[in-house]
């Protein structure tokens, strides 16, 4: 009988919860073996900041995985402690530290990025892809490289963006397709058959990692834009607006054509940033209607829930900052 061959070794890097479905299935899966987790310090968090764990180390604890916890994953000893662990392969997923030279040389080193590469390079691909009003996106499988997001890509599977999806539930979705493409690409590099394609440096555009100034609403563009960004930063970091000295916070919306809204006289006439008794944001080009907000210190309820019990409001809208990006 011919011997069942060996699990590959797989030290498997991350900090995120994005990557949790992968780890899973790295653990599951009889042809792969996950010799050692690294992942950054516990960090406090909560309203008492008390110290606690990053997703990808709780996951591994829960999983009986050795952890390794490290504020820079090049120096000497965590170095040697990957070595011990012996990898065929890292498998880097949300980690938000760069793997110098010699790390990436231990074992065939791969990342997987929340975008179809070129496209969204940097740290927030999800978000920046549908604050851009991408249909589309996707996962690519990437090596490292010297320059963020620049490896030569092993693999890659497309989705489409819906319409009221938020960041938040692309997320989730994007991370439950990672399994697959991962598990798939390393064991094409243990059978050697890797056909990797390198990036088209003219096509790149870059994913910046969302700052407090986005969390704004510009009432003056299109609605269409307008649902884009929202949905992008939703649920964190929210677009909070200002309604009669309420906080609220838009987290679904639907972009309403000027032809489609009620048409009454003297609407052209509204600033942008208007809330009518229809309950219809008016926006520089169209209309946005509220499917889902937070007020403040609050929990997400439905707009309709929200305005229930008051009365009718027509006042102007007044974009404030979030306060935690």
């Amino acid at each position: 009988m011919t011997a069942e061959p060996r699990p590959m070794r797989v030290v498997f890097l991350g900090s995120g919860g994005f990557g949790g479905p992968t780890l899973e299935a790295l653990v599951a899966d009889p042809a792969f073996e996950v010799t050692l987790v690294v992942t950054p310090p516990d960090r406090p968090a909560g309203r008492r900041r008390r110290l606690a764990p990053a997703p990808i180390a709780a996951l591994a604890e829960r999983l009986g995985l050795p952890v390794l916890r490290t504020e820079d994953c090049n120096r000497e000893a965590d170095l040697a402690a990957i070595e011990r662990a012996a990898p065929e392969a890292l498998v880097v997923i949300a980690f938000g530290q760069k793997l110098g030279p010699r790390l990436c040389g231990i074992a065939f080193a791969i990342n997987l990025h929340a975008s179809l590469l070129p496209a969204h390079r940097g740290a927030a691909p999800i978000q920046r892809a549908i604050m851009a009003g991408d249909r589309t996106t996707g996962l690519s499988v990437i090596s490292l490289a010297e320059r963020m997001d620049a490896g030569e890509v092993h693999a890659r599977r497309e989705t489409g963006i819906g319409i009221v999806e938020t960041a938040g539930e692309l997320h989730d979705r994007l991370a439950a397709m990672g399994p697959d493409l991962v598990l798939e690409t390393l064991r094409r590099a243990r059978d050697g058959r890797l056909a990797p394609e390198v990036q088209d440096e003219a096509s790149a555009t870059h994913a910046a990692k969302i700052g407090r100034g986005d969390a704004v609403v510009d009432f003056g563009r299109d609605a269409t834009f307008l649902r884009g960004w929202i949905h992008g930063l939703s649920p964190r970091p929210g677009c909070t607006i200002s309604i009669g000295g309420d906080s609220l916070r838009l987290l679904r919306v639907e972009a309403v054509e000027a032809g489609d809204a009620p048409q009454r006289e003297g609407d052209d006439e509204l600033a942008p940033g208007t809330l009518v008794a229809e309950g219809l944001l008016k926006c520089g080009r169209g209309w946005l209607r509220p499917l889902e907000v937070q007020p403040a210190g609050g929990t997400v309820m439905s707009w309709e829930a929200w305005r229930r019990g008051r009365p009718a409001l027509v006042a102007p809208i007044a974009p404030i900052e979030a306060t935690s990006p």
